[in-house]
């Protein structure tokens, strides 16, 4: 059994205004082989930026209030909602309420998504 805990994780900060902490995958605390699976924390005003991939998603809201928009699709999103995220599909989730907004997700299959990157260089904002 390989277990880790989530606050022990030290994760990467990102410009647009989260942290995120990849718990299984390639670049996880666990490497995992077919998914990757993490936990972000946006903060107030932060969020994901959109973005797309050839990767299956699901975002999992677990507490907080945002936007998230899927293609031309935008919908508010609040604790408990789940959303799957087919492959190549411009996604992007925003923080729209008074505190943090927690999240987890993951994707299939386990590659490095080059958005990571993208974001780190501030080519994607």
């Amino acid at each position: 059994m390989e277990k880790n805990n989530i606050w022990k994780i030290e994760g990467t900060e990102y410009p647009a205004g989260r942290r995120t902490r990849v718990m299984i995958g390639l670049n996880g605390a666990i490497k995992g082989e077919r998914i990757c699976q993490g936990y972000v924390v946006i903060y107030k005003g932060g969020g994901i930026p959109a973005h797309e991939h050839e990767n299956i998603e699901s975002y999992t809201i677990l507490k907080g209030t945002g936007i998230m928009t899927v293609g031309d699709e935008k919908e508010e999103v609040h604790e408990g909602d789940y959303i799957f995220i087919p492959s190549g599909k411009s996604h992007a989730l925003q923080n729209t309420g008074e505190g943090e907004l927690h999240m987890m997700f993951i994707y299939s299959p386990n590659t490095i998504v080059d958005h990571w990157a993208k974001e780190k260089e501030g080519t994607l904002v």
